[in-house]
């Protein structure tokens, strides 16, 4: 059975019973504590935790997810996979554990003919909470499973909660006996090989608090709704129910390994224990498969390669499938040929990775080359390294391969690999303990900037009160009364002068920040004090949470309240806000449609937006972005604002965000009908002409295949260009033109410029030439070694040192030699050293040498043992370098 069938089947088995289908969610998760959709129940989130009211009583759905923590294990085992899908199916204070049951062993077990997925009964194993005896026993009396294959396991393996108080529950799990030949009886306690897990059934029906462990926590009561959350690996039983080894080998995975065997010309032999001989690359053909298609999945959900976050994770994806591939021997670029293989095997369930591939493929490719030239570049590093620590008689430090690491992005298994092929040994002690300091300096820096984890319980009581009535589409103030105060997120009663608050109202003008543009600011008054809104946010879908200042006088809680939001702020702000979508339609009438919103940005006066592009834009092009946006200005178009369904919304066009989660109801922004029609709840201008003008800044790349550019609105936009007006001005004068002569004018200046430049470059060639035949009688004797170590002063540049020292070192003929001369460029000092033949061979390397005096300027430096260059902090330490390079060929 194909895995489009499995999905199909299962959407409508739930359907049949009563379920609400609800589309996969992206994968970039809407969750801000998470950087994707984990599991099927992600989206879920806010009705299991009453956060939000469900809009349905019953749910269904095939959820993409996401999870790399264990990467690493990616091809060693049968259900270890980055990218899945999750079947799910949910009950928001309907049914509960027996109809759960129910459900779960008909589709499992009815015929394929009648729709089921056909499953001998006899080869499924039940695993219930070890004190959850109404769960055995609802197993015992609706399926016929017996008594002896239900075990009973413990909190850690069977015990659902989020690690935060609030709801949780007891799971019971499906499994499926594979055989004696993947390993011993005895259940899933014995053996979870051979016994693979394919449904785990959670009931959701306690509330917990202080949660000290995954198995250690507090049941504090029963949940006034008690929910049920299942969720069925698909690959899991595709793995089954094609008669495949594991997951790789399902039919969306298994034509990418087919072209990796091909590309390489190694044999798949489905091979899972390290005995056998073929194990080894049966491993890395599993992971170029699985990487290949979560890569292409996150791609065609919005992610594009980068340092950080969601694209730090894509490509290390995309550079473990090309090491992959490198290591089985295919050196060229594949993914031209690898990522058509996924695409076609996914397009059936996801016909998006089809029709928006032009633009999956250039990103993809555009990081596999660029990970290639890293390649090249880190394998000459690593060279340099392995020479230096083999000459000490020592292993590859830590260090250099932690630099490989974090400044060429070369894997350390590649340099584990390319180490031993020379016969030296890696520290990888040192390199993991460098490893774990920067985890952990970058995990303590999100930690600090993502609230994502933060106790919300203070909002979740003010949210139970009723959501923050938003007012600020209509009105700028109105009245009010304060529904709660925090301070260090505890509730208080009041506060006075010069306390800093949180401040949730009853009803606000105050927009909170969101869709990417800024938040209001503003004053809120009343009987005897005067608050500073300086930002307001929304911890909680529905609640909005006013930062603000006491400036003077007492509030309290329960006070009435005059809101004001800065009008002047307000305005410009939604100039920036229409100036985005302005600037979105006329990237799509210039680019065309596959010109994509990434992300944007307005404040007052201000705007950026992201969009998907793969190259620069020309000057023409920016002129004709600026133009068009600018005669929309200029045309009055109007802006209107409808709420509708989100499914009429789309069938009109309106664009979406990646990664964003609509409601039923949508508010859609229309500027001059279908020219510009985006989902938006923001702010804007009534009509496009109160924006005054656009000033266009410039574009550059935000990561692979992503671009952004910015402008000014507005006054600012004026402010801009009257700069740029009193600049002309200025050069006018100075060169005492015309301004429509200024742009010859200065190329022709510029131009004497270069040609003065040039004279002082032959000038100073000649300088240095006629100096080296002098300081060839310098050169001093070093223990046998003929050296000439000069500071030459001021230089332009390493180039003058570089031509300097191969001058000397052919002068000084071929008896053994070294030249280091050194100089100072721009207040920084440069090294340079050369080598001889004949020195080289009596153990004189230039990049040793280079190195000892580059760290004596405060600096670092390398290269081969021929030649080599280096640079530092302190000129004043120059002499000191120089002798310190002649004292260590003296003692070699």
């Amino acid at each position: 059975m194909k895995s489009q069938e499995i999905t199909k089947r299962w959407v409508d088995f739930f359907v049949s019973k009563g379920h609400t289908a609800v589309p996969s969610a992206s994968l970039v998760s809407s969750d801000p504590s998470l950087l994707f959709t984990v599991a099927g129940m992600v989206p879920f989130i806010p009705y299991l935790t009453a956060r939000e009211e469900a809009p349905f009583a019953r749910a269904t759905s095939v959820q993409k997810c996401i999870r790399t923590g264990d990467i690493e294990e990616v091809g060693k085992t049968a259900r270890h996979g980055t990218f899945f899908q999750m079947c799910g199916n949910f009950s928001f204070g309907d049914y509960f554990k027996e109809d759960a049951i129910k459900f779960a062993w008909e589709l499992l077990t009815t015929s394929l003919d009648d729709g089921g997925y056909g499953l001998p009964p006899e080869l499924l194993w039940v695993t219930v909470y070890e004190e959850d005896d109404e769960a055995k026993d609802l197993w015992l009396k609706n399926t016929g499973v017996p008594a002896s294959r239900i075990q009973r396991m413990g909190k850690a393996d069977n015990y659902w909660h989020t690690g935060q108080p609030g709801p949780a529950g007891p799971c019971s799990e499906i499994y499926y006996d594979r055989g004696p030949a993947y390993g011993v009886e005895g259940g899933p306690i014995a053996d979870e090989n051979r016994y693979v897990e394919i449904w785990n059934l959670v009931f959701m029906q306690y509330q917990i608090d202080n949660v000290r462990s995954k198995d250690d926590f507090d049941i504090v009561g029963e949940l006034p709704k008690k929910n049920i959350d299942t969720g069925l690996g698909m690959e899991r039983l595709a793995m089954i129910l094609q008669g495949v080894e594991n997951m790789y080998e399902t039919d969306q995975v298994r034509p990418v390994i087919d072209k990796a065997a091909q590309l390489s010309g190694k044999e798949y032999t489905s091979a899972e224990t390290p005995e056998d001989p073929h194990h080894t690359d049966d491993v890395r053909m599993r992971v170029v498969g699985d990487h290949i298609r979560s890569a292409l999945m996150l791609i065609a959900d919005g992610v594009t390669p980068s340092n950080e976050g969601r694209g730090y994770v894509l490509r290390r994806l995309i550079r473990r499938a090309v090491r992959s591939m490198r290591l089985l021997g295919v050196e060229k670029a594949c993914l031209p040929d690898l990522l058509p293989e996924s695409r076609d095997a996914m397009k059936g369930v996801y016909p998006i990775v089809e029709t928006d591939f032009d633009r999956i493929s250039r990103i993809a490719y555009a990081e596999e080359k660029a990970f290639l030239r890293t390649i090249a570049s880190g394998t000459a590093r690593l060279e340099d390294a392995v020479k230096d620590s083999k000459a000490a008689g020592r292993p590859l430090s830590g260090a250099d391969a932690f630099a490989l690491h974090d400044t060429y992005g070369f894997p350390i298994d590649l340099t584990l690999e390319m180490a031993e092929e020379a016969g030296l040994k890696v520290d990888e002690p040192e390199f993991r303990k460098l490893m774990l300091e920067q985890r952990q300096r970058a995990q303590a820096d999100a930690k600090g900037k993502k609230g994502g984890h933060a106790d919300l319980s203070a909002f979740q009581e003010l949210l139970a009160q009723g959501e923050t009535v938003f007012t600020g589409y209509t009105e700028l103030d109105g009245e009010s009364r304060v529904r709660g105060i925090l301070s260090n997120g505890a509730k208080v009663s009041q506060a006075s002068t010069g306390d800093e608050i949180e401040l949730v109202l009853g009803e606000t003008p105050f927009y909170a920040e969101a869709g990417g543009q800024a938040a209001d600011t503003g004053l809120i008054t009343g009987d005897g004090f005067v608050v500073e809104v300086l930002d307001v946010q929304r911890p909680l879908k529905g609640l909005s949470v006013h930062k603000a200042i006491v400036r003077e006088g007492e509030i309290s809680s329960d006070a009435l309240v005059r809101a004001a939001v800065d009008r002047e702020r307000r305005h410009a702000a939604e100039q920036a806000h229409t100036g985005t979508h302005i600037v979105h339609a006329a990237l799509h009438q210039i680019l065309g449609p596959q010109a994509v919103q990434r992300g944007s940005y307005n404040k007052a006066g201000y705007l950026r937006f992201d969009f998907a592009w793969g190259e620069g834009l020309s000057t023409a092009t920016r002129s004709e972005i600026e133009e068009v946006s600018n005669i929309a200005i200029r045309n009055n178009f109007q802006v209107e604002t409808k709420v509708m369904p989100l499914a009429e919304a789309k069938a009109l066009g309106a664009m979406a965000l990646f990664g964003e989660n609509y409601g039923s109801e949508v508010r859609v922004v229309e500027i001059d009908g279908a020219w510009s029609r985006e989902l938006c709840g923001g702010t804007h201008v009534p009509n496009t002409s109160l924006i005054g003008s656009l000033s266009l800044l410039g574009e550059q790349s935000v990561g692979s295949g992503n671009r952004r550019v910015e402008a000014f609105v507005g006054m600012e936009a004026f402010r801009h260009l009257a700069a740029e007006r009193a600049l002309v001005t200025e050069l006018t004068e100075m060169l005492k033109v015309p301004s429509g002569l200024l742009t010859d004018r200065i190329a022709s200046t510029l131009a004497k410029l270069k040609a003065a430049e040039k004279e002082l470059e032959k000038l100073r060639k000649g300088q240095l030439t006629a100096a080296a035949a002098q300081l060839v009688g310098t050169a001093q004797d070093a223990a046998g070694i003929n050296v000439i170590a000069h500071d030459a002063g001021q230089v332009s540049g390493a180039d003058d040192l570089r031509g300097l020292a191969l001058d000397l070192r052919t002068r000084l003929g071929s008896a053994a030699s070294a030249v280091a001369v050194a100089g100072v460029s721009n207040e920084r000092p440069i090294i340079l050293i050369a080598t001889n033949e004949a020195a080289r061979e009596a153990g004189i390397k230039a990049g040793a040498l280079v190195r000892l005096a580059a760290g004596i300027l405060g600096g670092g430096g390398g290269g081969k043992d021929d030649v080599a260059q280096g640079g530092g902090t302190d000129a004043g330490k120059v002499q000191a370098a120089l002798t310190a390079v002649v004292d260590a060929i003296s003692r070699r």
